[in-house]
Formats: structure tokens, sequence, C-alpha cells
């Protein structure tokens, strides 16, 4: 706990079996209260590796229900659990859980609901081996982003979050996509809220076993990504109603 805030960190899983065990490693458990490990139906040791690291809450999905659907579990989990702080950690150890208590800290100290792992701010990401074509695309999309949703932040892309409780019990996940485009989706409805985000440097790296969409995905994801902006422009002008910002 940091100020009697009871710390959540969720691991939403896929294949993650031969990173799992060094991301659990790094988590700082003198903070941390619980470890949520989902697993949506992977193909290799993840469930196994978890309850052998000692997890004490692992949900198993049956059928593959997508990156969105994953953290849909994450979250209604670490509620049940009583979560005042949810930090959602990719378990293919692409981002440091080292940062957990900067932005843990940022949180139980009412400085922002809301924190980002940016691999943007700073000079890291193309050094930390982000493919050039996701580099140019990130700051593309987020530039649009930036002007749509009338926002300033430095990416919208990262994995690496962490979220009050009363935000998660304040918007409306559960009507999101249950794909990749869940992430903005979810951005999306935070801002239409009124809540502010904060940005932490995070350190990139890519790796072989990391996880990553591949071109045909990411092309998916960015049409995707331009719509949920557009949608949300649209819906703060009134021009629209969309069912997420209920």
């Amino acid at each position: 706990m940091i100020n009697n805030k009871k710390i959540v960190v969720v691991l939403p899983a896929y294949n993650a079996a031969l990173t799992l065990e060094k991301t659990y490693n790094e988590i700082p458990f003198d903070i941390v209260d619980e470890v949520v490990l989902v697993d949506d139906a992977s193909r290799d040791e993840t469930v196994a590796v978890g309850k052998q690291l000692g997890i004490s809450h692992i949900v198993r999905h049956d059928n593959n229900k997508g990156y969105g659907g994953n953290q849909k579990s994450c979250y209604n989990k670490a509620r049940e659990l009583g979560a005042d702080i949810v930090i959602m950690l990719h378990p293919d150890y692409q981002y440091t859980p080292k940062l957990i208590i900067a932005m843990s800290s940022i949180i139980a100290n009412d400085v922002y609901p809301v924190v980002l792992g940016s691999r943007i701010l700073g000079n890291g990401a193309l050094r930390g081996g982000m493919p050039v074509y996701k580099y140019v695309a990130n700051r593309f999309l987020t530039l649009a982003q930036n002007l749509l949703i009338g926002q300033k932040l430095s990416e919208y892309h990262t994995g690496y979050r962490a979220f009050s409780g009363e935000v998660l019990k304040n918007i409306d996940y559960m009507a999101n996509d249950d794909d990749f485009i869940f992430d903005n989706e979810m951005l999306s409805q935070i801002f239409m809220k009124g809540y502010e985000i904060g940005e932490v440097t995070c350190p990139t790296k890519y790796f072989e076993e990391a996880s990553s969409i591949n071109f045909k995905r990411s092309s998916i994801y960015g049409f995707g990504v331009l719509r949920v902006s557009m949608q949300h422009c649209l819906h703060r002008w009134g021009w629209i109603k969309a069912k997420i910002y209920n």
C-alpha cells in the first residue's frame, strides 16, 4: 500500500510462459498487495508458470477473448478485490515493473487519477528497438488524436497503465471492443469524463519473446484509432451519441 491505498497489479497474458517469471520477479511487493493473472486461452504453459510462482489470483479464459476482453476480466477481478489503484502490466517484459512505485505514488498522492508509461517521452523508443514504421505511425496517430480529442499526450498506444479505482468505477469499459482498440476507447472515455492523465518516461524493450502485432493488424488498429478519435470529437460537439460514453 501507499497512503493506505490497496494496489493490485493485473497481468493480461497470452503465451507469456517464457517471460512471466522475469516480469513477476521485478514487481515491488513492498507496496503491491495483490497480483492478478488473466490467461487468454494461451497455447503454452502460462497458467502453470503462474501457479509455480504462487500467483493467488489466476483467471483462465476457455476461449480467446482478445486483448480488450482480457483487460475487462483483469479490471473486473481487481475491483472485486477492492483495489484502490490498478496497474496494468504486460507479462511479456516489454515494460519494466520497476515503474510501478512511481506510477502508484502519483495516483496515491492525488496528483493524477490515471498514469501512462510513455515510450515516447525522452529519446529511447528507437534505441530500444521499436520498429521505425511503428514509431512513425505512433507519432502520426498521436498527433491526430491530440488534435481531435483536444489533449496533449506524448502517446496513446502504451500498454503500461495505472488507474484509480474511482476511474474504473465511473467509465463503462465493458462497452468497449474486445480487440486492441480497447485501449484507445478507454482513454477516450477517461477524457470524456473529465479526468486528467499523467505520464512517466518508460524505457522501450523489443525482443523476440515480447508480444507484437504484425503490419496488417497494425494497419487495422491505426484506422480504428482514427475512428475512435473522430467519434470522441463528434460526441463532444453533440453531433452524435456514442454508447461507450454512457
